[in-house]
C-alpha cells in the first residue's frame, strides 16, 4: 500500500469534495437499507394487516425516499467524476513536467511507446483505484454494517449463518489476487511493448513501405497482439472463475437463510414481511462481498501500474541545477573545453581528454570519421550531458555551476535530424521566442532564405506542417529550423550537420545567412560540406574520441594528416 500513499498528495487538494461524495454515496446506501426494511413492513401491511391507509402512507414515504436517493446519487456521481478527472489531469501534468526535466540519457534508455503507455494506460488504472474505489467502498461499508445491524436485530441466528462464510471469502480472494497481480503487470508491460511497436512503424512508415516490409511488420504486430490476447484471456479466465466462486458462496448463504427462515415462517415465529426483508438484506450483502473481491483484484492490478508510473517519477535528472548554481547573464561567447572525457557507458569511452577553445565570433568546425565523437561534443556543449571528467566553461563560468535554463536561453541548436512540431510554420519558427512579432518572424525567415517558399504556400505562414513536418521537404524543414534558431537570437550556435538536407544553391543561401548571424557570436559546426569547413576559423579533427589535429584549413592541409586524408576523399567524391 506504500505505492498508493505516494499518490495521496495529488488527491489531497480535492479531499473535501471526495468526502462530500463519500457522504452522499453513504446516504444512498443508508436510504437503500431503509427502503428494504420499509418493503418488509409494507409486505406485512398488504398481506397480513390489510390496512389500506397505512399502505398508502408507506408507499408515499417510499416514493419520497427514492427521490431523495436519486438526488444523492446524482450528487455523488458528478463529484466522483469531477474529482477523478481533476486528479488524473494533475497527475499526468506532473508526470509530463517531470519527464521534461529528465536528461537525454533517460530517453536514450527507453522507448517512446513504453513511456506513452505509462502516461496514458497506467495512469488510468491508478485513477480508478485512488478516486472511484474509495467512494464506492464507503457505500459498501455502509451497506455491510447497516445490513448486518438490521439482520442482527431481526434474527441473529440467521445473521450468524451468513457470516460463517466470510473467512472463506477472504481466503479465496487472496488466492486469486496473487495471480491477478502477476498477470495484470504482464499485460501492462505487453501493452507498452505494443504501443512502442505501433509508434515505431507509424513513424517509419516510409521506410517500411520502401523496403517492402509491411508483411513483416504485420507479423510482428500480430505476434504482440496474440501475446497480449493470451495474457488477457488468462486473466479473463481467472476473473471468470473468481467472481462466480464468490457469488456462489454468497448465494449459498442466501439459500440457507431462505430455507431456515422459511421454516420459521411456517412455524409462526417470523412474519412473512420480516422474512421478505431479511432475504432482501441478505441479498444486498452479496454486493459488499463481491465488491470487496473486485476491489482486491483492482488493487493488485493497480499495484503494477503504480510501480511502473513511479519508476518514472523516481528517476532523477542527470542534468540539473546545483545547489549553488547561479544565473548566467549575457555572455560574449568565449568557450573552453578543459580535458573533457565522456562515456554513455562506463565500459566504452566516447571522448578522452579533449581540450579546445573558441573565441567570441569564431566558427569552429568538427571533422572526423563516423563515430569519432563529433555529435557528442555538440551534446556536451549544449549541456544535454555533463562531462564524466574535465569541464566546459563559457566566459570563465563552469557550465555545471550555472542554471540550466539560463544557459539554454543563450544557445540555439539546429540538429542533423530536423524536428518540427505539429502546427503552423509560424508556430514552429516562434518556438524559441513565442512573443516575437510576425514581422520579426518574416525577417528571420528571409535571413534563412525560407520566406520565399513559405509565401508560396496558399496559407503562407499559417500552413500546417503536419506531424514532424511531413508536409514539407527536407530542405524546407531545415530552413525553418534555421529560421527558428535565428529568431531566438542566441549567443552560441550549435549546428549538427545543419545544412545536410539542402541542395547546393539552398546551402549557399543559408550559409550566407548564417555568416551574418554568426557575427559576434560563437558557432560550432559538425559538417561534411567542403564550403563550411573551408570557412571555419578553427577546425578540430576528432578520431576515436580524441582530438588529433587542430588548425585552419590551410595549415591542416599542409600537415597531410587525417584531415588531409578526409578532405581529399571528400573532394574527390564531390568531383566525381
Amino acid at each position: 500500500m506504500m505505492t498508493f500513499t505516494r499518490f495521496l498528495p495529488f488527491v489531497r487538494p480535492y479531499l473535501t469534495r471526495m468526502i462530500l461524495a463519500g457522504i452522499l454515496v453513504m446516504g444512498v446506501a443508508a436510504i437503500n437499507l431503509v427502503l428494504l426494511r420499509l418493503a418488509g413492513t409494507l409486505w406485512d401491511v398488504i398481506t397480513v394487516q390489510h390496512d389500506l391507509g397505512r399502505m398508502t402512507e408507506l408507499i408515499a414515504l417510499f416514493i419520497g425516499l427514492v427521490l431523495l436517493q436519486g438526488l444523492c446519487s446524482m450528487g455523488h456521481s458528478y463529484l466522483t467524476a469531477w474529482v477523478s478527472q481533476r486528479v488524473v489531469a494533475d497527475f499526468r501534468t506532473h508526470l509530463f513536467s517531470h519527464l521534461q526535466s529528465l536528461a537525454m540519457s533517460f530517453f536514450a534508455r527507453r522507448r517512446t511507446g513504453e513511456l506513452l503507455s505509462r502516461m496514458m494506460n497506467d495512469v488510468t488504472v491508478i485513477q480508478s483505484i485512488m478516486t472511484e474505489t474509495p467512494i464506492d467502498t464507503a457505500k459498501q461499508v455502509v451497506t455491510f454494517i447497516g445490513g448486518i445491524a438490521f439482520l442482527l436485530t431481526m434474527n441473529w441466528r440467521l445473521c450468524v449463518l451468513i457470516l460463517i462464510l466470510l473467512p472463506l471469502l477472504v481466503l479465496v480472494a487472496k488466492f486469486f489476487g496473487r495471480r491477478l497481480k502477476s498477470l495484470s503487470t504482464s499485460i501492462q508491460d505487453q501493452t507498452a511493448a505494443l504501443s512502442t511497436l505501433l509508434e515505431e512503424v507509424i513513424s517509419g512508415i516510409r521506410i517500411v513501405k520502401s523496403f517492402v516490409q509491411t508483411t513483416r511488420e504485420e507479423a510482428r504486430f500480430s505476434a504482440q497482439v496474440q501475446h497480449g490476447l493470451s495474457l488477457s484471456l488468462r486473466r479473463a479466465g481467472i476473473m471468470a472463475l473468481f467472481i462466480p466462486v464468490i457469488s456462489l458462496l454468497t448465494f449459498s448463504a442466501a439459500a440457507a437463510v431462505l430455507w431456515y427462515g422459511g421454516t420459521q415462517v411456517i412455524e409462526g415465529t417470523v412474519t412473512p414481511g420480516d422474512l421478505f426483508a431479511f432475504v432482501l438484506f441478505a441479498g444486498i450483502l452479496i454486493g459488499p462481498f463481491s465488491s470487496a473481491a473486485r476491489v482486491f483484484a483492482q488493487i493488485k492490478e493497480a499495484q503494477g501500474a503504480t510501480q511502473r508510473v513511479f519508476e518514472i517519477l523516481d528517476a532523477q535528472p542527470d542534468i540539473h541545477d546545483q545547489p549553488n548554481a547561479h544565473v548566467l547573464s549575457a555572455v560574449s561567447g568565449h568557450v573552453r573545453a578543459e580535458d573533457v572525457s565522456f562515456s554513455y557507458d562506463p565500459r566504452t569511452p566516447v571522448l578522452s581528454h579533449v581540450s579546445f577553445e573558441a573565441r567570441p565570433g569564431e566558427l569552429v568546425a568538427f571533422v572526423g570519421p563516423t563515430g569519432a565523437g563529433k555529435t557528442t561534443v555538440i551534446n556536451l556543449l549544449h549541456r544535454f550531458y555533463d562531462p564524466t571528467a574535465g569541464r566546459i566553461t563559457i566566459d570563465g563560468h563552469d557550465l555545471s555551476q550555472v542554471t540550466v535554463d539560463s544557459w539554454y536561453r543563450q544557445v540555439a541548436l539546429v540538429p542533423q535530424e530536423t524536428i518540427l512540431f505539429g502546427g503552423t510554420i509560424l508556430d514552429n519558427i516562434r518556438y524559441g521566442n513565442p512573443q516575437a512579432s510576425e514581422s520579426a518572424v518574416h525577417e528571420a525567415s528571409k535571413a534563412a532564405h525560407a520566406h520565399e517558399f513559405i509565401s508560396a504556400f496558399p496559407d503562407g505562414y499559417q500552413t500546417v506542417v503536419g506531424e514532424k513536418g511531413i508536409n514539407l521537404s527536407g530542405g524546407q524543414r531545415q530552413r525553418i529550423a534555421i529560421a527558428r534558431a535565428i529568431l531566438k537570437n542566441p549567443r552560441i550556435l550549435l549546428l549538427d550537420e545543419a545544412t545536410s538536407s539542402l541542395d547546393t544553391e539552398s546551402e549557399r543561401l543559408v550559409q550566407e545567412a548564417l555568416e551574418r548571424l554568426m557575427e559576434g557570436r560563437t558557432a560550432f559546426v559538425v559538417a561534411h560540406r567542403l564550403s563550411t569547413i573551408q570557412r571555419a576559423d578553427r577546425i578540430l579533427v576528432l578520431d576515436k574520441g580524441k582530438l588529433v589535429e587542430e588548425g585552419t584549413h590551410a595549415r591542416l592541409m599542409e600537415r597531410k594528416g587525417l584531415y588531409h586524408y578526409l578532405y581529399t576523399i571528400r573532394f574527390n567524391e564531390s568531383e566525381g
